[in-house]
């Protein structure tokens, strides 16, 4: 596909935003043309989010330059970035879930009547009339509470489109979305292109941005590096450019590593409506995928292993001895660990320090006389930091000022403080970059070949592929296949994924 050949709607040049000493942005630049899909990726930490933030108005630049349509701009709020034509979808929208879709659509805009009243009826036909335009169909009355992440982004593109925003920011919108939805926002995002608006597509999916994208812009460290027009690069290339290295191998499997005894083995787990009759092993050195398409139940039998669901029938073994249901507690002095899908809503307490986050699990057993050090408590948290090569400033920094991929760390070594038997990891690298994924797999396999047993739940099959030992497929709540990694194929595991029929 070939870049448009006019000015550019949006420039950013050498911009530059510090946090105290914190150099988050150095010198990040991007040149967005209407008319085409340019995305943005880097490393987590590479200054991605930031630069966003500068263009949507929640952060100022320190220096450089920002143009939009060729006028100088700098945003002193979000307010002005969307009066000026400036939309961010991010990943999760944040609405106002009591309110009816159409009142989230033209928050702080509503339309009225002569008497000052709301008119709803114009309201909800206007925002109609918006989704004809998106092609897709959801009730304008009816409330945003329960919508799914799929048509939270509708709304969000929708409310983008009634501002006629001429710039549009989707930051990492396809990382919660089935196959499905992801096509519907892909749709979406051509017809806003055709009509002559520029958008900036941020993600770490290669495979996403070769598909939907004109042109890349490479960031590493908060400096720009490159960009390229998408059929002049190959993903290798663009991975070296944002690691600054080659990544000799994204799963870093070891072979031929012999499992041990079985820790965890489940038998006949059954909750009615969500799954059933669940029965398998993961033995010791072992790695076993757990995949499946979306809502197949994979996370839900996770979760009724760690005791955080319940169950209806079945049993649950570790090291042979049953594990009481319904009790996270006890599966956790049972050795189990758990590293939960939603790492920001499950598995992390953003607002607590990145030190504190990383002792949770194991407070106690650092209290002495029923007292916290202080010192103990840091000292426990920086050998884990470094053993998983986190990278942050300070440890009593909030881990809400860190980087998707290092608080994916700071959960990983939370539990691994744990010294757990079975370490069940739920999308582990969901949402981080190609370097901080190397890095996770690496994590892995070692700890795998330690003797550790590793249930791991991927809905990215090239994971599932390069990482287990063997493969469990999920549909519909059952397992329909076991299969060995010489077995496991993206043919064999998709057409379990797709059939119903007892586990092979």
């Amino acid at each position: 596909m070939s870049i448009p050949d006019t000015p550019a709607i949006l420039e950013l040049r050498d911009v530059r935003k510090t946090f105290g000493s914190v150099v988050a942005l150095d010198a990040g630049s991007l040149t967005l043309v209407p008319g085409s899909i340019h995305a943005l990726v880097g490393e987590n930490g590479a200054g991605k989010s930031t630069l966003v933030k500068v263009i949507a108005g929640v952060h100022r630049r320190d220096s450089g330059a920002m143009t939009l349509a060729g006028e100088s701009v700098d945003f002193a709020s979000t307010a002005e970035a969307k009066n000026a034509g400036i939309a961010v979808i991010y990943q999760e929208p944040t609405l106002f879930p009591d309110l009816s879709v159409a009142e989230n659509v033209f928050m702080g805009r509503h339309p009225v009547r002569a008497a000052g009243a709301i008119d709803r009826r114009t309201m909800n036909d206007e925002t109609a009339q918006l989704f004809d335009r998106l092609g897709v169909s959801i009730d304008p009355a009816r409330p945003a509470l329960g919508l799914s992440i799929a048509d939270q982004q509708v709304l969000e593109i929708a409310k983008a489109i009634s501002l006629d925003a001429r710039v549009l920011v989707m930051d990492e919108p396809t990382a919660a979305l089935s196959g499905v939805e992801v096509t519907r926002l892909f749709t979406i995002a051509r017809a806003l292109r055709d009509e002559g608006r520029g958008i900036v597509f941020i993600s770490h999916r290669f495979d996403e941005i070769f598909d939907l994208c004109d042109t890349v812009t490479v960031m590493r460290d908060g400096t720009y590096v490159s960009t390229h027009s998408i059929d002049s690069v190959t993903s290798a290339e663009i991975v070296t450019r944002m690691v600054g290295r080659d990544v000799d191998t994204l799963f870093p499997k070891t072979e031929g590593i012999e499992a041990g005894d079985v820790v965890l083995s489940v038998d006949g787990l059954t909750s009615p409506g969500v799954f059933s009759d669940v029965s398998f092993t993961v033995r010791e050195r072992e790695i076993v995928g757990l995949a499946g398409l979306v809502g197949a139940g994979r996370s839900e039998i996770a979760r009724a292993i760690f005791g955080i669901d319940s169950y209806t029938e079945g049993a649950i073994r570790v090291d042979g001895t049953s594990l009481a249901k319904g009790n996270p507690r006890k599966a956790i002095s049972a050795g189990i660990g758990l590293v939960p899908e939603d790492r920001r809503q499950q598995g992390l307490i953003v607002d607590m320090s990145i030190a504190r986050n990383m002792t949770l699990v194991i407070r106690r057993t650092l209290a002495k006389w029923g007292l916290m050090s202080s010192k103990r408590e840091y000292d426990s948290a920086r050998e884990g930091a470094a053993k998983l090569r986190v990278k942050a400033g300070d440890l009593d920094s909030e881990a809400r000022t860190m980087s998707g991929g290092n608080q994916q760390k700071v959960v990983l070594a939370k539990w691994l403080e744990t010294n757990p038997r079975l370490l069940i990891v739920d999308e582990p690298t969901r949402g981080i970059d190609v370097g901080t994924k190397a890095e996770v797999h690496r994590l892995l396999d070692e700890l795998a070949q330690q003797g550790m047993a590793i249930l791991m739940i991927s809905s990215e099959l090239p994971e599932v592929l390069g990482m287990s030992d063997r493969v469990l497929v999920v549909r519909e709540g059952r397992l329909t296949a076991e299969l060995t990694r010489d077995e496991a194929t993206s043919e064999t595991v998709m057409t379990a994924a797709t059939r119903t029929g007892d586990a092979a």
